[in-house]
């Protein structure tokens, strides 16, 4: 099965099937389960180099991604800023990506404009994975929710979401609600300001999907759901700061508003949080985020061994 995966670019959540995420995830339990028990016996990622370019801030994704790398024996090179890079003398993104991929198995990249994993895959040998771009991809992140959520209930598929916050602006929303038309939620509610609606082709891949989805107050509907993806308003895509701030402070998630919830419900969160989920609610036993910080290893580590055929 995994032949399928060898060399593979990974731009958007789209581009995988149900059977082929269910293999990752399959993979990522085994990788889980060694590392409790101490670590791989093996490194069977020996002497492969994986480059991150990162062009925009990070911490989990950098962060676990370089993990994943070295735990599978792989090196890693890059940068996490343009700063210190000759993109400072203005060498093209093209440019860019040829070198990497002149040094490099595989490359990360995260960049601010939409449509620059795609165009660095289409000029790599390398296969290019997507660790965020623009406003609507983040793959990797979707298939850490996705994993997140198997292991909170068993399964995906069947049900109840909500989806708060930014839901225009921020990647990591649109990836995962993208993630869904693939595993067919029961129901799913998007709770946003008039002025984050999620944008119209994230919609229609919903509507396409036969996804049940509708606008909702958060308090109307903490109480029927299974899993709460809690999201943060992003300052930094805003195109008017006022926008900005009409806007910030929407949406708090406290304990006390989970006293209702189900025994059932996850609360989920890519972070960075800012104020949108309290921190009494992290003593809880719905506070599932940090959790799903954590995976990121095992999936990413995943991801790479398949990629690359370790």
């Amino acid at each position: 099965m995994a032949s399928g995966w060898r060399g593979r670019d990974v731009i958007s959540i789209l581009d995988f099937t149900r059977g082929e995420l269910e293999e990752l995830f399959l993979e990522a339990d085994k990788v889980k389960m060694a590392l409790r028990r101490g670590g791989l016996q093996r490194r069977p990622l020996e002497g492969k180099l994986v480059a991150l370019a990162f062009f925009e801030p990070s911490t989990r994704t950098r962060m676990s991604f370089e993990a994943a790398a070295k735990r599978l024996g792989a090196g890693t090179i890059g940068f996490t800023g343009p700063e210190g890079t000759s993109v400072e003398k203005g060498e093209n993104l093209a440019d860019t990506i040829r070198m990497l991929d002149a040094y490099a198995d595989l490359i990360v990249i995260r960049h601010r404009y939409e449509g620059s994993a795609l165009y660095a895959a289409e000029i790599a040998e390398a296969p290019v994975v997507n660790g965020g771009d623009g406003r609507q991809h983040h793959p990797t992140q979707a298939m850490i929710d996705l994993y997140t959520v198997r292991e909170a209930h068993g399964r995906v598929e069947g049900l109840d979401y909500a989806v708060v916050g930014d839901l225009r602006y921020g990647r990591a929303a649109a990836s995962f609600m993208l993630a869904l038309t693939i595993f067919r939620p029961r129901r799913l509610y998007l709770v946003y300001p008039p002025q984050l609606a999620p944008r119209r082709e994230v919609v229609s891949a919903l509507e396409r999907a036969g996804v049940r989805f509708e606008r909702a107050e958060l308090e109307e509907v903490i109480g029927e759901v299974d899993v709460l993806y809690v999201t943060r308003i992003q300052r930094e895509r805003f195109p008017d700061p006022e926008e900005y701030e009409r806007v910030r402070g929407s949406y708090r998630v406290t304990a006390s508003m989970l006293e209702g919830a189900r025994d059932s419900l996850v609360v989920l969160h890519p972070l960075p949080r800012v104020d949108e989920i309290d921190h009494s609610v992290d003593s809880t036993r719905h506070a599932w985020y940090f959790r799903q910080a954590r995976n990121g290893v095992p999936v990413r580590m995943a991801l790479l061994k398949l990629i690359l055929g370790g």
